[in-house]
């Protein structure tokens, strides 16, 4: 890692560890009832063991200078060898933890292991947790769950609604608008990309008979449109409401045409499994080669797909490049 970026994470963690312990000082308002989709948890005091499921949680008590009893491990992308991204495991040396407690809920929720980690509240805002998992979580202790629906939970949503839960309200606009100023400020270096049309897609290169395209309630579209990039009106109608990504019949690929730039798993060679496509040869953005590929064994692209206030300033300089070289073919 860069020593500009190690300077950057420090100054984040530092700083939201002294907000973090400012707030932890003065007691908020408990007991306090938190509404989200599943219900409404109570939380009779402050929490002090702090666990968290799913994706990108585990990065908001950190950033805010609280350490997690457990947490899950990550199933995507490129981990250390703890199953934690390299941001999320200096956060937690900074935190004075060099080993944190992973759960492997790779299978499923490892229950057995989220109770021996006597949390005082489950943290699942950014996840897909059904009725049943949150029924079983709550016996475990307080949980609480996604505000809207699964997984259609943006960074700022994901910091601000796991906040609620720890009394660390003030602090979460705090960093929200920190993490917002840093990605202004960076994506302002690359004054060629902001109003480019793009999404973000999932294509299957063993079967292009259908692809997914990502709404903006997900976190890696708006991610997009924080950088400054625009998802085009006749995508964003496509979602009915049921799901944070919609299936797309090849047949309809011209959905994609107007796109300047098309974001995707993959690496160079898809881009000849795409052009060589009878459809998808026809997009003028694989015409183009104005694809930015993200390696499905990258950092980054858990980076993208989980924006987090930790995951966000190390690695947004590298995502913007990327970006920027797609849509250098645009010229």
């Amino acid at each position: 890692m860069k020593k500009s970026l190690v300077l950057l994470l420090s100054i984040v963690i530092a700083l939201s560890m002294a907000l973090g312990a400012a707030a932890f000082a003065e007691d908020a308002e408990y007991p306090k009832t938190v509404s989200h989709a599943l219900g409404e948890t109570v939380l009779e005091t402050r929490p002090e063991r702090v666990a968290t499921i799913g994706w990108g949680n585990l990065d908001v008590p950190l950033a805010l200078g609280v350490a997690p009893v457990g947490v899950s491990k990550t199933t995507y992308g490129s981990a250390d060898a703890n199953g934690l991204f390299y941001w999320t495991n200096e956060a937690f040396a900074k935190l004075g933890v060099d080993e944190p407690n992973v759960f492997d809920d790779t299978d499923g929720l490892d229950f057995e292991a989220i109770n021996n980690a006597e949390p005082d509240v489950i943290l699942a805002v950014y996840s897909g947790i059904t009725a049943e998992d949150y029924e079983q979580l709550s016996e475990i202790a307080p949980t609480v769950g996604y505000t809207k629906e699964a997984w259609a939970t943006t960074w700022q949503d994901m910091t601000r609604d796991n906040a609620v839960a720890l009394g660390l309200e003030e602090e979460a606009d705090a960093l929200v608008e920190e993490i917002s100023a840093l990605i202004a400020e960076k994506a302002a270096g690359y004054p060629e990309i902001q109003g480019l049309t793009a999404a973000y897609c999932y294509f299957d290169v063993s079967n292009l008979s259908s692809f997914f395209v990502y709404m903006p309630k997900d976190p890696r579209a708006s991610y997009l449109i924080d950088l400054g990039l625009t998802l085009p009106e006749n995508i964003r109608a496509l979602d009915d409401g049921s799901f944070f990504f919609m299936t797309v019949s090849s047949e309809n690929i011209d959905v994609l045409n107007d796109l300047d730039l098309i974001v995707a798993w993959g690496d160079t060679q898809t881009l000849d499994v795409f052009q060589a496509d009878p459809l998808l040869s026809q997009i003028p953005a694989v015409q183009r080669g104005s694809v930015v590929f993200l390696d499905t064994d990258s950092t980054l692209i858990s980076a993208s797909c989980t924006p987090t206030p930790l995951s966000i300033p190390a690695t947004i300089d590298e995502y913007l490049a990327l970006i920027a070289e797609a849509a250098a073919n645009l010229q």
